[in-house]
């Protein structure tokens, strides 16, 4: 008997094309001529960009102009796909930004250089990043107003991280901490069997599970996401879709700002190239920069504003002399690979079989509708304060392991050598535990290479340059650890994989000791995707600050950085979710108004 794949073939491509036939919006809104004058101009539509577009122009009198260096995100299905996250790396849609050469990390990676995917198109790296929402310890938000960031404690901010939310964890729901009806989609991540697993080895290691977005996020915390109905749920699909019919909204896409014009400290313009041209626009209010922590920086820079003897350097006027780029800071991980009897780990032959793909483009459910991570993990190191936020995390990966997809992608921007040291290594892993840096010490920063708008900056986070880093790696290792070692994971054979094979230049060390650990992080740790602080915001008397506590740029009138290059301090936990809170913050204080004034009265206790 002869069996033909044809007409499933044909199914399955009928099904896909409908897909995005009906799920495409209009991109109409993005070819409306532009003014020459603006209330507001919002440069970048990203996490935190497009939140502010939004909430400017709900002000009908109010006219905004939103710009944006890259593309549109339609019509193209990884956007749309949680699970296509990493084939949108090293696209049109990535500033694909590469470190300098590091002394004390990424020694296994090409030049020594860590990647840097950065979103460059309308929602930014809520585009590109894993989608995972976390907000941070109530203790990082005390942290930056007792440092001078008036109005940025806990209390302050949860209201706008309940008013962005539409979250739909109907176990969590109803704890007031949560909000519905908002704009940003916060949903449970789960299509494997494992999260339960690593949630009872969890337990049995002695930690509760908790809402880590809740009161108390030390714990295991089920992974919360910005997915809707099996879709990524972007910025842009977020905040921006819903709102672009407004008249008095205007975004410009494939724009790239070459300068803010300042005259007699105030801002008073921008400068673009758009279709090979330049414009002039100009403001009557405020320009807000929302670039995000690589780029804002970067074109403060090249506008004057920024450290005295670099600006100097490229003969560039200087506005006002200021710490842009200084304090750079980042969360990174390192990999332990588990081995366990059992096949519930999403592995390429599942992800594009035929069943996952009708599943997905029928009905929003299966493999697709996950970037794979399920859960995550937050405790204390021994050195940790225990009263104080978590300075260990680990992610929980739910992924059969595969160096031949690793070679395909490289994320890691790993070197040939480490290539095909993993190729040839014949690792066999059900699952990926990461153990995460969340508060580095070392600081890095950001410094033009040029006055060309178009060369990168350079970047040097100087990852690693702090010892201390490096022993609560090896700490939230030794947790991971401690997690295979139970008896619900003995249960299914777990063990970790034995990763000499994958770092010879560690073997000459004795395995498993602080020691190969240590050479094992400086080879192979890698940015987990979250630079924030190169704008940092504080009090006006403070040396390291470039923004007052209103996100104003202190001395220069008229302009304002809005996006995670603010924050004070890294937080606990992946940056999406308080790069949009800052977002809705920065709204109100630009607009005049409260509007969240009955919920900080329902959570005046939490």
């Amino acid at each position: 008997m002869c069996f033909s794949w044809m007409p499933i073939a044909v199914l399955v491509v009928a099904v896909i094309a409908g897909y995005i036939y009906f799920n495409k919006p209009s991109d109409i809104y993005l070819s409306r001529p532009l003014n020459s004058t603006y209330d507001y101009i919002v440069v970048g539509a990203g996490s935190a960009g497009a939140v502010v577009a939004n909430r400017l122009s709900e002000d009908k009198d109010t006219s905004v102009l939103l710009i944006e260096a890259g593309g549109s995100e339609l019509g193209i299905l990884e956007f749309e796909i949680p699970a296509g996250f990493i084939a949108l790396q090293r696209t049109e849609s990535d500033w694909e930004y590469y470190t300098e050469p590091q002394k004390y990390a990424s020694q296994s990676m090409k030049e020594k250089r860590s990647y840097w995917p950065r979103g460059r198109v309308l929602g930014g790296t809520s585009n590109l990043n894993n989608m995972v929402y976390i907000r941070g310890s109530r203790h990082d938000f005390d942290h930056w107003e007792k440092e001078g960031c008036n109005g940025w404690s806990y209390k302050d901010v949860l209201p706008y991280f309940i008013k962005a939310e539409d979250f739909q964890m109907d176990e969590y729901a109803d704890s007031g901490y949560h909000g519905k009806g908002g704009y940003q989609t916060v949903s449970e991540s789960l299509v494997t069997e494992l999260r339960d697993i690593y949630m009872a080895a969890s337990e049995e290691a002695g930690y509760k599970t908790v809402d880590c977005n809740g009161e108390n996020m030390i714990g295991f915390c089920k992974m919360q996401s910005s997915i809707r109905n099996g879709q990524r749920w972007s910025t842009a699909k977020a905040y921006l879709r819903p709102v672009m019919e407004r008249e008095n909204l205007h975004i410009s896409i494939n724009s790239i700002v070459t300068k803010i014009i300042i005259e007699n400290k105030k801002a008073v313009g921008i400068e673009m190239i758009k279709d090979g041209r330049k414009k002039r626009i100009m403001v009557k209010k405020e320009v807000i920069v929302s670039a995000g922590s690589v780029n804002s920086p970067q074109l403060l820079m090249l506008s004057g504003i920024g450290p005295k003897q670099h600006l100097e350097q490229f003969k560039i006027p200087v506005h006002a002399d200021l710490p842009v780029g200084s304090n750079l800071q980042d969360h990174m991980f390192c990999s332990l690979p588990i081995y366990a009897n059992v096949s519930y780990g999403i592995d390429i032959i599942k992800a594009t079989s035929i069943k996952t793909l009708l599943q997905y483009f029928l009905f929003g459910k299966g493999y697709l509708t996950s970037s794979a991570l399920e859960a995550t993990l937050y405790t204390h190191s021994s050195k940790g304060d225990k009263s104080f936020y978590p300075d260990i995390q680990l992610h929980f990966l739910s992924i059969s392991f595969d160096p031949n997809m690793a070679k395909k992608y490289n994320p890691n921007n790993m070197d040939d050598e480490s290539i095909e040291n993993m190729i040839n290594s014949n690792i066999d892993a059900s699952m990926v535990i990461m153990p995460t840096l969340i508060h580095p010490k070392s600081r890095g920063e950001i410094r033009l290479k040029s006055t060309d708008p178009f060369d990168h900056p350079a970047i040097d986070p100087h990852y690693l340059e702090q010892k201390e880093d490096v022993n609560v790696l090896i700490e939230g290792i030794r947790v991971a650890q401690k997690l295979v070692k139970t008896k619900v994971l003995e249960k299914f054979g777990a063990k970790e994989v034995n990763l000499i094979a994958l770092n010879p230049k560690c073997s000459h060390i004795e395995y498993d000791s602080d020691a190969f650990w240590e050479c094992g992080i400086r080879n192979a740790a890698q940015t987990v995707y979250h630079p924030t602080s190169t704008c940092r915001m504080g009090a006006a008397n403070d040396p390291t600050a470039v923004v007052d506590s209103q996100l104003r740029v202190k001395g220069i009138a008229g302009l304002r950085v809005v996006d995670a290059s603010v924050m004070r301090n890294i937080p606990s936990g992946n940056t999406n979710a308080p790069s949009i809170m800052i977002g809705e913050k920065a709204s109100d204080m630009i607009r005049g108004k409260d509007t969240v004034a009955d919920i900080r009265a329902k959570t005046k206790n939490l």
